[in-house]
């Protein structure tokens, strides 16, 4: 880990969260998990975890009829493209972000499998857009303070958890400190 450059907190890499600090002020960010897909010099991006839109798969792409799946807004950035991520290393060309969480692949590999029953469609998660960060746009949201970055990426809390606390959850499971700011109120002139 690399701690010098981030005052003793954790680097943001490949396969981490990025937990929005509780008051951020983005619309974009407020209590959001990010998976982060790719962190280099060239910049970052990753999809909000904990977003659903009221799109569903099938109203995105209607020639995939057995994909019923909630859409979840992935960021601010490309609204137009989908993207997926799952818990299966049988979808060619996927690349592993963490262990057993993938990100994307062939997509018609993907639909052959959920038709077949060799993937449940609990399994996958859609998103429209994702989050991005040019070069050196994330370190210094994190100098601000803005993020808190997550080194334990659960599968079961990507997958298995309710949008509506997967914040909470993932800082939760960070312990400590981390778990006083899981309870802070949304606004805090009303505690």
């Amino acid at each position: 880990m690399e701690f010098f450059k981030y005052k003793n907190k954790i680097a943001p890499e490949k396969g981490r969260l990025l937990i929005s600090e509780p008051f951020l002020p983005d619309p974009n960010f407020e209590r959001t998990v990010v998976l982060l897909c790719e962190h280099n010099d060239e910049g970052s991006f990753g999809f909000v975890l904990n977003k659903p839109s009221i799109l569903k798969v099938t109203e995105v792409l209607e020639e995939v009829l057995s994909l019923d799946s909630i859409v979840y807004v992935g960021g601010p950035v490309q609204q137009d493209t989908l993207h997926f991520i799952h818990r299966h290393s049988g979808v060619s060309n996927a690349i592993e972000i963490a262990p057993n969480v993938y990100w994307g692949g062939d997509f018609e590999t993907l639909v052959t499998m959920v038709d077949t029953s060799q993937i449940p469609a609990t399994d996958i998660r859609f998103f429209l857009g994702y989050s991005g960060w040019g070069p050196g746009q994330l370190d210094a949201e994190l100098e601000q303070d803005s993020w808190i970055v997550c080194d334990f990426v659960s599968e079961q809390l990507l997958f298995d958890t309710e949008p509506t606390v997967m914040w909470r959850k993932a800082l939760e499971s960070m312990g400590g400190r981390f778990s006083v700011y899981s309870n802070y109120p949304t606004d805090p002139r009303l505690n």
